[in-house]
């Protein structure tokens, strides 16, 4: 175990520039001004008061940061000691928590601790520190020991409880993030063996109580992580009727599966409580016909990527195209954008995080776009852009290109700022994954990296 060390180019470790708060925007919320008190005898009603902090949070969020945030709250508390009072009010913190931190799910004893604890994580992220671990897990324990791919991880997945690695072998294995270390192992029952990649995890879903993945092949299987209920096959593939399906993701209530290997038939959505096929068919990965029967039987490129925005629409790419359509309404023409002219699309540096997208294209030209308008949020520069690996959270896009993680801070506007690179050297990367807390790797040599970006 070590502590992450950065080198910081720009960064401030200043709160996302906290400072930029005071001066005022066309449009922007001042606050509450204390030159024009109300009279003594006026009483602001509570209701009102907790609507009115959480407005200013809010829009400081939106404008400048989720860390300024914390400092517009405070402007408002000091008003007088009846605003004050507001700030021991949980259903606030609460509504703060879930708006400007995504979050929903309560993992400490109030919400206040629970904002507490997510802007110390954010402000961490912001300044590099980190604590690396390398996870470790029995290497024996395979199916088959001659197997040469079986400790190859393919893909990664995080819960606030668990990371999931997917490997080469059809095997899932559980990490504890609060232990660091090796949980348990799915291992599904496997069918014919239509190559040597053909079983591979191609894609995870993981909640707090359910691990869903998919393999090449095209089989579903579901595991209920509270019980010691067996692993539960939910689709049987039929790779020569419907392609390998390259990736698999899942938000909500839905299943998304992207296929290539036969044309018309790139796409197919599942009602994940269900379990019911809803849609089948779309385009576009018919260009990658070839390279997908190749991803059954040998280490390929990636051949194409599919994700779910927090605004229930799909964005998914192949190294030439990208497309975005929206699940609740599965007959609609999606949009689509075509990237040749611009020397195509590193499909393994795209990724989804609430309602934007990140992609660099063969210039090393990265973009954060909103999946809902395509408008451009921000952009940078990633060398060197070939093997780039990409992800990202709420307010950073992380890349990896020849074993160094690379860090830019994206969340205000228009703004973007390279921030640091983690002291660690990894080597050749098959995965990586983010979230507000965690960054996990998978490098080439079989190590599992995590970073514990959490408030110590």
């Amino acid at each position: 175990m070590s502590s992450s060390s950065s080198s910081s180019s720009s960064g401030n470790g200043n709160g996302s520039g906290g400072g930029n708060y005071g001066a005022r925007r066309a449009g922007e919320y001042e606050g509450p001004s204390r030159s024009r008190p109300r009279a003594i005898n006026e009483v602001w009603p509570e209701p009102f008061l907790e609507a009115l902090a959480a407005q200013v949070a809010i829009d400081a969020s939106r404008l400048v940061g989720r860390l300024v945030a914390a400092q517009a709250l405070a402007n408002v508390f000091q008003v007088c000691s009846t605003w004050r009072a507001v700030s021991r009010s949980d259903p606030l913190w609460h509504r703060l928590t879930r708006d400007i931190w995504g979050r929903t799910n309560l993992l400490h004893d109030t919400w206040r601790e629970e904002y507490i604890y997510r802007h110390q994580t954010a402000q961490n992220f912001l300044s590099g520190r980190a604590v690396h671990f390398a996870l470790h897990f029995d290497p024996a324990d395979v199916d088959d020991p001659n197997d040469p791919d079986a400790l190859i991880c393919r893909c990664l997945a995080l819960s606030d409880r668990y990371l999931a690695c997917g490997f080469a072998d059809g095997a899932v294995r559980l990490f504890d993030l609060t232990t660091r270390l090796h949980a348990r192992t799915f291992r599904p029952e496997h069918h014919d063996r239509l190559g040597r990649f053909s079983r591979a995890v191609s894609g995870i879903v993981i909640t707090a109580t359910r691990l869903v993945f998919a393999t090449l092949d095209g089989d579903i299987h579901v595991a209920v992580l509270n019980s010691n209920a067996n692993l539960r096959r939910a689709r049987l593939g039929q790779v020569l009727n419907d392609g390998a399906l390259v990736d698999f993701t899942g938000r909500g209530r839905w299943w998304v599966g992207l296929y290539a290997g036969l044309p018309g038939q790139a796409f197919r959505v599942w009602d994940g409580n269900t379990e019911e096929s809803l849609f089948e068919g779309g385009s576009l990965t018919d260009p990658e016909a070839v390279m997908a029967w190749h991803t059954l039987t040998e280490v390929t490129e990636f051949v194409g990527r599919v994700r779910i925005t927090s605004q229930e629409s799909v964005v998914a790419c192949t190294s030439s195209r990208l497309v975005i359509f929206d699940l609740g309404d599965l007959g609609a023409v999606p949009r689509e954008e075509d990237y040749t002219n611009r020397r195509g699309i590193l499909v393994g540096s795209f990724d989804v995080c609430n309602e934007a997208y990140v992609i660099v294209d063969g210039r090393g030209n990265a973009s954060v776009r909103r999946a809902d308008t395509s408008e451009e949020m921000c952009g940078f520069t990633v060398r060197p852009p070939r093997g780039v690996l990409g992800c990202m959270n709420g307010g950073y896009v992380l890349t990896c290109a020849g074993g160094v993680i690379r860090v830019w801070q994206i969340e205000q506007p228009g703004h973007q700022e390279y921030l640091y690179s983690f002291g660690e050297r990894i080597g050749e990367v098959n995965a990586l994954v983010a979230d507000e807390r965690h960054v996990a790797a998978a490098s080439s040599d079989t190590n599992i990296h995590l970073w514990d970006f959490g408030a110590q």
